[in-house]
C-alpha cells in the first residue's frame, strides 16, 4: 500500500463527499529537517494531513499554506503546498514542550491561517482561532464559517505516520442531515491503526459497508522543499553588502541554511561580488 496517497470518495445515493489522506514518507522528510519535540511531530504530522485534505476539498490551482501561530512556547507551524500535493512544513519552538499539551497550552492566544494563492485569481485568506480542543474541531470550525457546509474531520498522527478523513456535504437542495448524521457516526469509529495500516478500499468497506461508495483513483502526496541557490542568493542580495562584506571579513563564508529541509548554501567572496555585481544598490537593503 502506498502510503502518500489521498483518494477522493463519493456516495452513490447520497449528497455526501469524502476523503482519506494516509502519509509517512512525505510525513518522515518534514520531521527529519529539525529535532521536534513529541508534541509537535503529532501537530506537523496532523497538519500535514489537513492540509492534504484542503488541497483536494477546495477547487483551485495554486499555492496553499496552513499555519498555526500565537503566543505561546510554539510561535509557529506551517504547512506550505500547491494544488499538486507537493508539501513542506516546519514549526518554531521555545523551551521544554509537554507531550500531552493542549493547543492552548503550545500557541496561547493562537490562530489558524489558511492562504489560498490561486495561479489565477485574487488571493484568499480565512482566520480560525485556535479556541478548540484540537486541530481537527478548528478545521471544522472553518468550513462552518467559509463554507456553510457540515464537514467532518479525523486526524491521526504518531511521529511516524499520519492519516486522516473528511466528510462533507454536498450543495443540494435537500436536507442531508440526517443522512451525514448517520455517516458521521460511522466515521467516529475509525481508530488510529485502522487509517495507517488498512488500504483506503477496506476503510470503507468496514465502515459504510451498508452504502454505495465510490472511489476514485488515489494522488500521490509528496514532499517537496522549493528552496534553492538562485533563490538564496536572492535573499542575500535583499542585505547591505557592506554587512554581507563584514561577514566574509570575519567568517570566510556565509552559510545559510533552509529551516524545511536542512539544506545549506555556502557563499565565498567570489560568491558575493558575484550576487552582488548585478544589484543595483549594494549598499542598502531593499525596500
Amino acid at each position: 500500500m502506498n502510503k502518500d496517497t489521498l483518494h477522493r470518495f463519493v456516495f452513490d445515493n447520497l449528497d455526501v463527499r469524502g476523503e482519506i489522506a494516509q502519509l509517512e514518507q512525505s510525513y518522515q522528510q518534514i520531521l527529519a529537517a529539525n529535532n521536534y519535540p513529541v508534541v509537535l511531530q503529532k501537530i506537523l504530522g496532523e497538519l500535514l494531513v489537513a492540509t492534504s485534505l484542503l488541497s483536494a476539498t477546495i477547487k483551485f490551482s495554486g499555492d496553499i499554506s496552513v499555519q498555526l501561530q500565537g503566543d505561546g512556547p510554539v510561535s509557529l507551524a506551517v504547512i506550505n503546498g500547491n494544488s499538486d500535493l507537493e508539501l513542506r512544513g516546519v514549526a518554531r519552538w521555545k523551551g521544554e514542550l509537554v507531550d500531552t499539551a493542549s493547543l492552548s497550552e503550545l500557541f496561547g492566544k493562537g490562530y489558524m491561517v489558511i492562504t489560498l494563492t490561486p495561479t489565477e485569481g485574487e488571493r484568499y485568506q480565512g482566520i480560525v482561532s485556535l479556541e478548540h480542543a484540537d486541530l481537527a474541531a478548528c478545521l471544522e470550525e472553518y468550513f462552518n464559517q467559509s463554507e456553510q457546509l457540515p464537514t467532518q474531520i479525523k486526524l491521526f498522527a504518531d511521529g511516524k505516520q499520519a492519516a486522516g478523513m473528511l466528510l462533507q456535504v454536498l450543495p443540494s437542495d435537500k436536507d442531508n442531515n440526517e443522512d451525514f448524521e448517520h455517516l458521521t457516526t460511522l466515521t467516529t469509529t475509525i481508530k488510529q491503526q485502522e487509517l495507517f495500516e488498512l488500504p483506503a478500499t477496506e476503510v470503507l468497506h468496514r465502515l459504510y459497508h451498508e452504502e454505495d461508495v465510490r472511489l476514485f483513483d488515489g494522488d500521490s502526496v509528496t514532499f517537496k522543499c522549493s528552496c534553492s541557490r538562485e533563490r538564496t542568493s536572492a535573499a542575500l542580495r535583499t542585505l547591505a553588502k557592506t554587512e554581507v562584506d563584514s561577514i566574509i571579513a570575519q567568517d570566510g563564508e556565509i552559510v545559510m541554511g533552509c529551516e524545511y529541509c536542512s539544506a545549506t548554501y555556502k557563499f565565498d567572496a567570489i560568491d558575493v561580488a558575484a550576487i552582488f555585481a548585478d544589484s543595483p544598490t549594494t549598499d542598502t537593503p531593499a525596500q
